[in-house]
């Protein structure tokens, strides 16, 4: 037996460390998930040389929901990616929602069992990924924003909702230094010390003007996290619609238009990394 299932990353709009209130959306680079059945064992590969203890991790957790051991059942999980990691476009996220869906889609159809719900599936995936330490809020606006697409506005710490909803497809560019950055080595408590000004960019996120929250919030975890926000200006400056930085780094992402895609790639050209040219997700985590 074999399920494929793919699960974007996402950007953010409000990093959720300082308030715990968060928000993101879609966006079309993603990871995909090779399970297949096999004799007793867990087997997990990723394209990324990546460690394999949250993919592990997240197996483990569908495999305590159900009371499956290795051994009644076994599983080989490979994920590929175009998604670049430990750069603030929640790659622990997708990684966690694809091997949590695509273990229980085979677990479930192997022994004739009811699938999980969404946010049963969406909550092992967080667990897994903050027993790995690949978060601090545990990041239920990453982790929703990859899973159903489109954008989403949140209370990370009670996991709910405060929107969610399609998004219109406009073009993406991220901006890819040539360095990385894990969310679980950054400091929370210096980024806690912005929380005012960050909830100042919330109530814009909340309003629905996603962009100027993009914009500010940038700006202000740019400064405490000492990434430089001339990436975001130029950006601005080139005609993009808000620009960034996404996550706790080292990613820049610009929301564009048809128009104004080249200009703004132009200016980013003059910077060290690369560009990548993507567009807003509004499908989410889905079988293949």
């Amino acid at each position: 037996m074999k399920k494929i299932i793919r699960s974007p990353g996402s950007a953010t709009i409000i990093n959720a460390i300082a308030t715990g209130y968060g928000s993101a959306f879609g966006i079309g680079l993603d990871i995909v998930c090779e399970a297949k059945t096999l004799p007793h064992s867990i087997k997990c590969s990723n394209d990324v040389g990546a460690d394999n203890f949250l993919m592990e991790l997240c197996v483990e957790k569908v495999f305590d929901y159900y009371n499956v051991t290795a051994e009644d059942f076994g599983i080989d999980i490979k994920t590929k990616s175009n998604l670049p990691m430990a750069s603030g476009l929640s790659s622990s996220s997708a990684s966690s929602n694809v091997i949590v869906k695509a273990t229980s889609s085979i677990i479930c159809e192997e022994f004739d069992l009811k699938p999980p719900g969404d946010f049963e599936i969406i909550n092992m995936a967080i667990d897994a990924s903050i027993e790995a330490k690949v978060t601090i809020t545990g990041s239920f606006d990453d982790a929703t924003a990859s899973y159903f697409g489109g954008v989403v506005v949140t209370d990370n710490m009670n996991r709910k909702f405060i929107i969610k909803e399609n998004m219109v497809d406009y073009p993406i560019l991220v901006y890819m230094p040539n360095f990385y950055s894990k969310s679980g080595d950054s400091n929370p408590e210096r980024m806690k010390l912005l929380a005012p000004l960050v909830e100042t960019a919330f109530e814009f996120a909340k309003k629905k003007d996603y962009f100027k929250a993009l914009n500010l919030n940038g700006l202000i975890y740019s400064a405490t996290l000492g990434f430089d926000s001339t990436i975001a200006i130029d950006a601005l400056e080139a005609g993009a619609i808000a620009s960034g930085l996404s996550g706790t780094g080292s990613s820049f992402v610009a929301v564009v238009s048809d128009e104004t895609i080249d200009d703004v790639a132009e200016a980013w050209s003059k910077y060290d990394g690369k560009v990548i040219e993507t567009k807003v997700d509004n499908m989410g985590c889905v079988i293949l």
